[in-house]
């Protein structure tokens, strides 16, 4: 039995999230059906993590167990023919068939983007968060600061969250400016679900003067969701990169 990892990068615009759900047509669902077709056997595919609706991912890994002999390129090239224009397998490699991509992974590069401009944008609105208030970076930046370390971010998770811990370890944020375009890259060892969104949307806030920076230092104390910022809409989210070696903490510590 072979163990073959993917490197999947697709516009989540069109689908339910990541994960099979009976209510919508999931990237894992496209995924399994194609290799379905490429291999001649069923196959469970298991991820790095999940992204919701709407949310978008350039790195997401994830594996499959075959016993078909079938060349690498064929897990690329191959599967790429099979599947819908707005998927890509960007690379794939055969791994020790203990590999786990969600256990093994040492970190996850999330960006949030957001389009700060007077008038709407229509070719960045399936990728982007549309604010029209100017926004104050410097005020992002100094809130930004509070979320590195380790910290409980019980006041950053979704209501229907069901992590067992909300202790999160976070390596650095960055708030960066290209023309309209404001970047929130965020790298952390591990997220909870809606965290990075929440993060932005507070952040938000506090650029738009709805929030003193050093808010951000109070609600990773334990506060209640209700206590933190919006969460931001799903289409601003993307999966950058997950990291399984040193080479993440060489970067980004």
């Amino acid at each position: 039995m072979r163990t073959i990892k993917l490197i999947l990068e697709y516009d989540g615009t069109n689908y339910v999230g990541w994960q099979l759900q009976p209510n919508g047509l999931s990237i894992q669902q496209v995924v399994e059906e194609a290799l379905e077709r490429l291999l001649g056997e069923q196959v469970r595919v298991y991820s790095s993590g999940r992204t919701d609706a709407g949310v978008h991912a350039k790195g997401m890994v994830a594996v499959f167990r075959t016993q078909r002999n079938l060349p690498l390129r064929a897990f690329t090239y191959g599967l790429n023919n099979l599947l819908p224009c707005d998927i890509k397998v960007q690379g794939s490699a055969e791994v020790d068939a203990d590999f786990n991509p969600r256990a093994d992974a040492k970190g996850k590069h999330y960006r949030y983007t957001i389009v700060n401009a007077p008038h709407r944008s229509p070719l960045s609105r399936l990728y982007a968060w549309q604010l029209k208030a100017p926004l104050d970076l410097d005020l992002m930046r100094e809130a930004a600061v509070h979320f590195v370390g380790e910290r409980d971010f019980c006041a950053f998770r979704a209501s229907g969250c069901s992590a067992r811990t909300t202790v999160r370890t976070i390596y650095s944020v960055e708030v960066v400016r290209s023309g309209e375009f404001i970047h929130i890259d965020v790298f952390g060892s591990g997220f909870l679900r809606n965290m990075v969104r929440i993060m932005a949307g507070t952040l938000a806030e506090i650029g738009q003067g709805k929030m003193p920076p050093d808010v951000v230092a109070a609600l990773l104390t334990g506060q209640a969701r209700v206590n933190a910022g919006m969460t931001a809409p799903p289409q601003g989210l993307c999966l950058m990169e997950v990291f399984y070696g040193s080479e993440f903490f060489l970067d980004n510590i």
